[in-house]
């Protein structure tokens, strides 16, 4: 019998598949870039592990597209689930990902819990049931996976971070902390635990800490993939921002935030979201929109997932590209069609419409549709520190079409929460004198 890295008993045509499995399992838990090395064994070893590994790398692409190039893998592994050799874990993991490319969330969801409980070591099988619970803001779920697997896998540094992200993300930060800490005591080099313990102490208002330690652990992301590697600069942006150092963060973006895979979902939205971010903090970004927009144009009218569209849109909007109207009229369309669900009519729907009308300066418009949709914007997905953009947004459309009451009551609240933050208490002190106030 053959065991993958982590002691799951695997069934594989050809014993050499081994080595590529496990890029894909170790890689996959550790952000790095080799997990793709299995797709060079998929003409090779069609047993129906490999094929669904395969699969879900299609489907990570998070393009219209995905589902259709992941197809015929779901296809080659469910044809060799006749063997009776496969194993249940195999034939559940097969299921949830075919489930996954068939747009049957809820029961993939449900196939990895189960996985997640019965067996506790299939740590790729827990990532992917997260990254499913954390695209439809359900964090508690994100957490009891990784409950599951922590008991069993207490030696393993990447589990005490997948657990550190779903602690934080439940709003228990001493708990996120202490994990994110166990998980760099195993390996230094754990990037999804430098990632959760960011998140920990932006929420804290820990800012110069976050900053150096995160510029402290940036020699060690080497070998990641591309959203890992972005996304750890992008929250060391998050931090310089904070300082209004703009330089600075323009100098992160075009060095390490924007320009490692421009094609890639997340890899845009990361950028749009700083561009934005630094727009709001009254920054000049210059052209950089139009290069984000050139990517974004050939997406189309990309439905994938809403909270990846809203930022399509942001970004399309902000460049001046009429493609923006295109994608909007593509979500207005999705989001009353009845398979559509509630998330995309009552609350993908007014925020795209608000960041529509923030972006070419309908302020008044933004104030309304934004506020309509931000009590529930948990239900798009996205992190905390990913969907402060809309309420930075929003709070910028107040100032800007005259509800300056009400955006001090929110601001303030925000400086307070972030004493060392220069941007929050400069816009804090704007808004004061504006009404009138001392100091």
């Amino acid at each position: 019998m053959i065991f993958d890295s982590l002691g799951n008993p695997v069934t594989l045509r050809e014993a050499a598949s081994l080595e590529a499995v496990n890029d894909f399992v170790e890689g996959f838990i550790a952000c790095e870039a080799r997990v793709v090395r299995v797709l060079d064994i998929a003409d090779t070893d069609d047993s129906p592990l490999v094929q669904a590994c395969c699969a879900a790398l299609h489907l990570f692409a998070e393009s219209n597209q995905a589902a259709a190039h992941a197809a015929p893998f779901v296809a080659r592994a469910r044809a060799g689930l006749a063997d009776r050799a496969i194993s249940a874990r195999e034939r559940r993991l097969v299921a949830a990902i075919a489930a996954w490319a068939e747009g049957d969330l809820p029961r993939a969801m449900a196939l990895h819990e189960e996985q997640a409980r019965e067996f506790p070591r299939d740590l790729a099988s827990i990532k992917l049931g997260q990254y499913h619970l954390f695209n439809a803001g359900n964090s508690p779920g994100m957490l009891r996976l990784a409950l599951h697997g922590l008991g069993a896998c207490a030696e393993v540094p990447y589990m005490h971070g997948m657990a550190a992200f779903a602690w934080e993300q439940c709003h228990l930060l001493p708990q996120a902390e202490a994990a994110a800490r166990q998980a760099i005591a195993l390996r230094h080099k754990e990037p999804w635990a430098h990632h959760a313990l960011a998140h920990v102490m932006l929420t804290q208002g820990r800012l110069q800490e976050g900053l150096d330690f995160m510029r402290a652990m940036s020699p060690s992301w080497t070998g990641l993939n591309s959203f890992m590697l972005t996304h750890n600069w992008w929250h060391t942006a998050l931090f310089a921002l904070e300082f209004d150092r703009p330089d600075e963060v323009l100098a992160l973006y075009d060095q390490q935030v924007w320009g490692v895979a421009r094609d890639y979902s997340q890899d845009q939205i990361g950028a749009v979201s700083l561009l934005a971010r630094l727009e709001l903090a009254g920054v000049d970004v210059g052209p950089r929109w139009q290069d984000v927009a050139d990517h974004l144009v050939q997406r189309g009218v990309d439905l994938v997932q809403p909270f990846l569209s809203l930022q399509y849109l942001y970004g399309l909007a902000r460049a001046g590209r009429p493609q923006a109207d295109t994608l909007l009229a593509g979500i207005e369309a999705h989001a009353h069609q009845p398979e559509s669900g509630a998330v995309w009519r009552g609350v993908a729907l007014p925020a795209a419409r608000g960041l529509l009308a923030h972006a070419r300066g309908d302020h008044a418009l933004a104030v309304r549709q934004l506020g309509s949709a931000l009590p529930r914007m948990l239900e798009v997905g996205g992190s905390h520190a990913q969907r402060d953009l809309f309420e930075q947004i929003h709070l910028d459309a107040l100032m800007r079409s005259g509800h300056t009451v009400g955006a001090q009551h929110l601001l303030q609240q925000r400086a307070n929460a972030q004493p060392e933050s220069l941007r929050l208490a400069r816009q804090a002190r704007e808004v004061r004198r504006s009404l009138g106030l001392c100091s």
